[in-house]
């Protein structure tokens, strides 16, 4: 198995480019199963998730190829079965965002029930009411989603609570019902909007992504065509973080600065000098004091949950107490315990974390147990005293396209073994 050996104690300075965002890129797959013809998806990160989304879609019988650059041209000429089998969508939880496309193009759909990071239930009750709402006849049986539905009718569906997931699956289905769909209660994160975009130039007719209702009119099928993946908020947070834990500068290049708007509010809270451009952000945190910050999570445009366990990180290291909510997930607090066995001060009270900054970390091994935990032991590593080993590292290699490569690049002592 493999993990990365970090040497601690080196400021990072340099330049790093954003990948696309994994979090935008695989509901952009599934909505490929929508698109007449060929559909090609540009700035894809090479990431784990994207590859068993194309093998999910492959299993489906979608010709799926992939250039030199990593963009991924479909044609769902092919497809043979509206089948996602358990083998496939048991180690990744957005393969459940196949379920609407193939209902509302299909007519049918079975769909394993998903699987992937164990931070929290997150379950697809939403989904399935949702779709039940706009026509759909859905059992769940043998671990399996197993969907039919003539053509989906518009509907009011009034999400009870906000899903990034949920909205895109519903999203999509409603592209191709007959009639109006509102979606109430909707997600507003960047890459929802990056779908209705997507959708929309596909020949969907959207309006309102971005805010807490969206309202799709159904039209009767949708085209191929190239779109680019928006840049990863997430990967640049945490290179950022990188920089401030380390007392190092860097500058993250093909970012999207809109999309975190509460992130760099708090970079600069904790004492960074951050300055941003149309598609750069810069941060400084040399000659500097780390600061201990307060976070809450929140549905965007709160501060993100997939951000939290870096922040923590920061806040181990930094001066004064900083208190971490997490109100999204309820099992998102597990990176807690190995921060501990570097010497982090922190008392865990449910979903409350209590920091207590103290001079400094030092290296030990760790074992990364879901895709941002890992990207926070690897951040106290690079703070750290001495060598930290970071085990089951397949985690990060999820969400960070070639992370170490990016980070010896900015001057960190950073190996795969």
């Amino acid at each position: 198995m493999q993990r990365f050996e970090i040497e601690g104690g080196v400021p990072l300075e340099g330049e790093v480019v954003i990948s696309g965002a994994k979090n935008a890129v695989l509901p952009l797959q599934a909505a490929a199963l929508l698109a007449n013809g060929e559909m090609t998806i540009r700035n894809v990160p090479r990431l784990k998730d994207v590859a068993t989304m194309a093998s999910l879609l492959e299993g489906m019988g979608v010709t799926v190829s992939i250039d030199s650059e990593n963009n991924i041209t479909t044609n769902t000429e092919t497809i043979e079965t509206q089948c996602a089998p358990y083998e496939l969508v048991r180690t990744m939880r957005a393969s459940i965002l196949v379920l609407g496309p193939l209902l509302a193009r299909y007519g049918e759909a079975e769909v394993s029930l998903p699987g992937g990071c164990a931070i929290g239930s997150r379950p697809v009750n939403i989904h399935l009411t949702g779709l039940e709402a706009m026509g759909a006849d859905i059992i769940v049986a043998d671990g399996y989603i197993k969907a039919k539905a003539k053509r989906l009718q518009g509907a009011t569906i009034a999400m009870e609570t906000v899903t990034v997931t949920g909205t895109e699956n519903l999203l999509m289905a409603a592209v191709l019902a007959e009639g109006t769909t509102y979606l109430e209660n909707a997600a507003r994160e960047p890459e929802v909007v990056d779908l209705a975009n997507c959708l929309n130039k596909m020949g969907a007719n959207i309006t309102g992504a971005g805010t807490d209702t969206i309202v799709v009119e159904g039209v009767e099928s949708l085209q191929g065509v190239e779109y680019s993946v928006l840049p990863d908020r997430i990967e640049t947070g945490t290179y950022l973080a990188a920089a401030a834990i380390t007392g190092g500068r860097l500058k993250c290049v093909n970012a999207a600065p809109e999309t975190l708007d509460a992130v760099l509010q708090k970079f600069r809270e904790a004492g960074a000098k951050v300055e941003v451009g149309d598609d750069w952000i810069d941060l400084d945190m040399r000659a500097r004091t780390l600061k201990a910050v307060d976070i809450d999570t929140e549905a965007h445009p709160g501060f993100p949950t997939d951000m939290q366990a870096q922040f923590m990180a920061m806040n181990t290291v930094s001066q004064g107490i900083g208190v971490v909510v997490e109100n999204i997930f309820e099992n998102r607090m597990m990176h807690v315990a190995e921060l501990m066995r570097m010497g982090a001060n922190i008392r865990l009270e449910g979903n409350k974390a209590i920091v207590a900054g103290i001079p400094a970390l030092y290296g030990a091994p760790v074992m990364a147990t879901d895709l941002r935990a890992s990207a926070s032991l690897v951040l106290a590593g690079l703070a750290a005293k001495g060598m930290t080993i970071v085990d089951r590292i397949y985690h990060t290699d999820r969400g960070y396209e070639k992370i170490e490569d990016k980070l010896t690049a900015v001057g960190a002592r950073i190996k795969r073994v």
